[in-house]
């Protein structure tokens, strides 16, 4: 399990496992619970790098950055970069 502290956003920690480079079991502490649920459930099992790609520049209101874009530096950060 990887825990990622976001920044810039009302979600105060994001955790996930990758298998195999998929996403699997992605959970958000705080932010917008039923989104975040949605978010979850859309990106699970899906390619880390694919993820990345469609979520990463998501920006939430006029924040310049979103619970999505967080999720997407996570995933580069332990991945895509690596």
């Amino acid at each position: 399990m990887y825990t990622f502290n976001p920044k810039g956003v009302c979600s105060r920690e994001i955790n996930f496992n990758l298998e195999d480079n998929k996403v699997k079991n992605v959970s958000f502490i705080g932010g917008c619970d039923g989104n975040l649920k949605g978010l979850s459930s859309l990106v699970e099992g899906m390619e880390a790098k694919e993820v990345v790609k469609r979520l990463k520049g998501i920006h939430c209101g006029n924040k310049c950055t979103s619970c999505p874009d967080q999720l997407s530096k996570a995933l580069e950060e332990l991945v895509v970069n690596k």
